[in-house]
C-alpha cells in the first residue's frame, strides 16, 4: 500500500516530468514532507482536446456513481491485480487514468517496543517521479478525486512492506493517460515498475501524525543506513 508520501521537489522540476501547456508551467506549490490520505493533491491526465494538464484532486477515490463522499473502505490504494474488474475503479480505468507526481513515500515496520517505525523510500538523487493512478469526478459531492495504483512490492522494498505503488517509467506517461489505449494494454505497462530502482532509509516517529506536513526534517535518517 501507500499511505503517506512526499512531494517536495520544486514545480519546475515535476513541470519537466510532463507535457503539460505553459499555462501549467508556473505553479505557487509548497514543498509536503506527510501528505495524506484525503487530502489534495495534484495529478497529471488528458483533457477533452488530448492535452495533458494538470488538476487537484482528493486522494481518497470518490467513484462518479457514490451518493456519499466517504466510503467505508479505503480508497486511497487499487491493487492493480484486479482493480479494473473492480466497480469503484472499473470506470476510470477505461478513460481516467493519471499520474500522480511524488518524490517519495513511506511504509513502516514494528519496533520491539510495539512503535511503528516509518521508512523513506525514494530515488538516491532524490528525483521525482509519478505513481500510476486513476482519477474521478463525482457530480453528487462535486469532488474530483484519485487513488493510486499498488502491486506486490520487489526488492528491495519487499524488506520493508509487502506491497508498493506502482511508479511508471516514463516511456509509458503517454500510452497509460490516453484513454484509446485499451485497458488490457494498458494493464501490461503496469508491469514495468520503477520499484527496483529505489532505496531506503529509517526516519522518526514524527512522520506517524498527518498533522505534519511542512516539516523537511521527516525525511531527515535516523540510521545511516538503509535497512538490510
Amino acid at each position: 500500500m501507500c499511505g503517506r508520501y512526499t512531494l517536495a521537489k520544486p514545480w519546475r522540476e515535476i513541470h519537466a516530468l510532463y507535457q503539460l501547456t505553459d499555462k501549467d508551467a508556473e505553479r505557487n506549490t509548497a514543498a509536503r514532507y506527510n501528505i495524506a490520505p484525503t487530502q489534495d493533491v495534484p495529478f497529471i491526465h488528458l483533457d477533452k482536446e488530448g492535452i495533458q494538464v494538470v488538476s487537484e484532486g482528493r486522494w481518497w477515490l470518490v467513484p462518479h456513481w457514490a451518493k456519499e463522499l466517504q466510503s467505508k473502505y479505503p480508497m486511497f490504494n487499487a491493487r492493480s491485480e484486479d482493480a479494473e474488474k473492480k466497480p469503484a475503479f472499473r470506470e476510470a480505468y477505461k478513460s481516467k487514468r493519471c499520474l500522480i507526481p511524488a518524490d517519495g513515500w513511506y511504509e513502516w515496520t514494528k519496533d520491539e517496543d510495539g512503535g511503528k517505525d516509518p521508512w523513506f523510500i525514494h530515488f538516491e538523487d532524490g528525483a521525482p517521479f509519478s505513481f500510476a493512478g486513476l482519477w474521478a469526478y463525482n457530480t453528487n459531492a462535486e469532488v474530483t478525486s484519485c487513488t493510486i495504483l499498488t502491486a506486490m512490492a520487489v526488492s528491495p522494498i519487499d524488506q520493508v512492506h509487502n506491497r508498493m505503488p506502482i511508479v511508471l517509467s516514463p516511456e509509458h506517461y503517454a500510452a497509460w493517460l490516453d484513454p484509446e489505449s485499451a485497458v488490457s494494454d494498458a494493464k501490461a505497462l503496469l508491469s514495468d515498475n520503477l520499484g527496483a530502482s529505489f532505496e531506503f532509509y529509517r526516519v522518526g516517529r514524527e512522520v506517524n501524525s498527518s498533522r505534519t506536513e511542512s516539516d523537511p526534517g521527516l525525511i531527515s535518517p535516523v540510521v545511516a543506513n538503509a535497512k538490510d
